[in-house]
């Protein structure tokens, strides 16, 4: 197996909380756009200083969530299954990101249903967990699967504050992940329990600072740094958890993973 990954990120340069389309966003609270920026410097210089290759997309003006990269796209084999979001707030990523992989010389294709990106579909191992009950509709599951030609497994997200499946659940490695149990329904719980034995179980309080919205490589996690439990048990399994503060952006109800879109050629 081998560590390196190839990101692309956002820099928060117009990032703000001025609608409310998640319950974590409170457009009446204060934000400080200069703090989110110097978090998500942080958070780009861990990933290149574990070897991550990291490319950036412009940020867009009018665009306050376009740091949340995890949203842009699903890539899987050089495949780009682009995205199209629930609200109207966020419709203007959509193409931005199709653009930036097809510029590069990436095989694009453009959805008939609504997914957002690795928010909801993520690949563990041969297979791709997909969620749905927020945004990703049910649907977009089918095409998900005849587009990157790997077998789908759906979802059921029930807990509103886990509105995307990356806020419930962190693929570790091939054949392992971390999840909050109540964020699911309970076929999919029973689902989950099958395929991953031995899956690493978050306490609620870690899950509410967004723990489980954290990047593997297989064995550095990246995690918020207030997610305590969750990374000591992350290090009695053998991986190597790595804490950083991105308090600002969860704000906007995002993590490092919602900052990071994985490029698999």
């Amino acid at each position: 197996m081998t560590f390196t990954r190839r990101y692309l990120m956002c820099r928060p340069t117009h990032f703000a909380v001025t609608y409310r389309i998640n319950p974590w966003m409170d457009p009446t609270a204060p934000y400080d756009n200069a703090l989110a920026v110097s978090q998500w410097e942080n958070l780009r210089r861990v990933f290149v200083d574990l070897g991550h290759t990291v490319d950036e997309i412009e940020p867009l003006p009018g665009l306050p969530d376009m740091v949340f990269a995890a949203n842009g796209a699903t890539v899987v084999d050089g495949r780009v299954l682009g995205v199209q979001f629930r609200d109207a707030e966020r419709a203007d990523e959509a193409p931005a990101y199709a653009s930036w992989f097809r510029e590069r010389g990436f095989e694009v294709h453009d959805p008939k249903h609504t997914n957002e990106g690795e928010g909801d579909i993520l690949l563990a191992g041969d297979v791709l967990l997909a969620g749905t009950g927020f945004r990703t509709s049910h649907a977009a599951h089918a095409e998900t699967q005849e587009i990157l030609e790997r077998p789908v497994i759906t979802l059921q997200l029930v807990d509103p504050a886990y509105y995307h499946l990356d806020t419930a659940l962190c693929v570790l490695d091939e054949t392992n992940v971390a999840y909050l149990p109540a964020a699911f329904s309970p076929g999919s719980q029973s689902v989950l329990r099958r395929l991953f034995p031995n899956a690493i179980i978050a306490t609620p309080e870690d899950a509410a600072v967004l723990g489980l919205n954290a990047v593997s490589d297989g064995r550095t996690v990246v995690l918020p740094e207030q997610a305590v439990t969750l990374a000591a048990d992350l290090r009695r399994a053998g991986y190597k958890p790595v804490g950083v503060d991105l308090s600002e952006l969860r704000k906007a109800g995002g993590g490092p993973k919602c900052c990071t879109l994985e490029v698999r050629s």
